[in-house]
This record gives C-alpha cells, structure tokens and sequence, in this order.
C-alpha cells in the first residue's frame, strides 16, 4: 500500500493551481536569466587555438561553420581514458539529435575534448552519435577554459574550476566512491579522471572575430542534461542513491 499522501480529484486541482504559480514564476526567473546571460561583455579570444578534427587542423573560427553561434561542450574525455565518461556521454545523448535544428539556427554545437581524435571517434562511433566532436589534445583549449588541469596542478591542490579555486588532490584512496566508480568505468584512476572537468562555453564570431560570451560547469549543466529534466517531473523524481545511469549501450 502507497505511504504517500493521496486525496480526490478537487484537492489535487487545488494543489496542482497552487504549484502552477510557482513554476510560472520559476519560468519567468529563468527567462530574465536567459536575457542577463546575453547581455554579458562579449570577451575578444585571440589566442590561436588549433583542434584536431575529422576534417583536419581546425581554428576556433573554423569550428563555426558559418554560422556566427558556437556552442561547445566540454565532454570528459582524457587522454589517458579508455571511453568517455558516463555523465557526459548521458548528456551527449540528449544534444546528439538537436544539434541538427541548432545548425540551422545559426547556432553550431560541437563536443571538445583533450583525447586524440581517434579515440573520440571510435568511441562516437560505438555511441551512434553524429554532432561533430574535436580534439584539442595539442592546445591549451581546456586548461584555459578551465575544464582540465595538470598532474602537478593537481598534486599541489587549489585547482580552479566553477569560478573559484578549492580543492585538494585526490588520490586512489581518498577520492570519493563514485569518482572512483567513473574512473574505472573509463578504464583509469581518480586522478587522472578528475584532471578533466565537465563545462560548456559559448562564443560569437562578428565582423572575423571571436569572442568568447559565456560558460558554465558544474551543477549549471543541469538544464542541459535533458534526462533530469524528464526525471523532475517523473512521480518519484530524481530517486536516486548513489550512481545509478550507464552509457546507453551497458543496461
């Protein structure tokens, strides 16, 4: 017998109104957020950045495309690892089918990641997915957008990531479960896992230069993974305990 609270039709509408208010006013928070997010500085990026991609050597501005909109995922997916991680590739699965409508929205969406090119594109191949991913493996893309660190950064702690510096460095012992859970599932350690970070950042191309517009990491991504968005509305919600989602193809 169901412990939750159960009532009739009448009560629920009344309810149901009640929390309708509160998700218009949620809707309308986020819409003026949407309007602050692109009012911010436009910041000129004229560091030459190079991406290795299934087209060849490609700038910043190559990855636009034509379009003047540059949206990119920063997929975790090390050098080091042996697939990319879970979480990302759960995200990456939702993007994968409407990056298509974004394109021709003037708006290009790539994943970016510091493996080399062929393992992201034998992974993205077991993965059926199609938007266009590139390797920065030879630049310092993810370092300066502060999606990845080094060993040493690591190892001396107080790496930046969500806009502030924190943190200590990790060992194979002292990292929490689930990151110990992620790493073996991309076939490596803590450490290595944790040197890449998930993020995305936005960019404008006008008048031949780019500027870099926006980024967020962390629990800023969850508007993004549109799995949650579904589970938020589910009757038990996001129910969960401890790490529970694998790639699409490990069920």
């Amino acid at each position: 017998m169901t412990t939750h609270k159960t009532g009739t039709r009448q009560e629920w509408l009344t309810e149901r109104l009640e929390l309708l208010q509160a998700e218009k006013e949620l809707t309308r928070r986020s819409d003026e957020l949407a309007q602050r997010r692109q009012t911010l500085p436009w910041v000129r990026t004229d560091k030459e950045y190079r991406f290795d991609t299934a087209d060849g050597s490609a700038s910043l501005a190559d990855l636009f495309r034509g379009r003047s909109q540059l949206l990119i995922y920063h997929f975790m997916f090390g050098p080091d690892y042996t697939a990319g991680c879970p979480s990302c590739s759960m995200i990456a699965d939702g993007f994968d089918r409407f990056a298509v409508h974004l394109a021709q929205h003037d708006v290009m969406l790539w994943a970016v990641s510091r493996a080399p090119l062929a393992k992201l594109q034998s992974y993205r191949r077991r993965m059926g997915w199609t938007f266009p991913w590139a390797s920065s493996f030879s630049s310092d893309f993810n370092s300066d957008f502060s999606v990845s660190c080094t060993a040493d950064e690591q190892r001396e702690g107080g790496v930046e990531y969500n806009y502030r510096r924190g943190g200590h460095a990790l060992d194979a012992t002292s990292a929490p479960e689930p990151v110990r859970q992620f790493a073996a599932m991309c076939g490596t350690d803590a450490p290595t896992f944790t040197r890449d970070r998930p993020g995305m950042s936005a960019f404008v191309l006008d008048d031949g230069v780019v500027y870099h517009t926006y980024s967020t990491y962390a629990r800023g991504l969850d508007g993004l993974w549109g799995a949650y968005q579904w589970l938020d509305r589910a009757p038990l919600g996001r129910n969960e305990a401890g790490i529970w989602w694998r790639r699409h193809d490990e069920y």
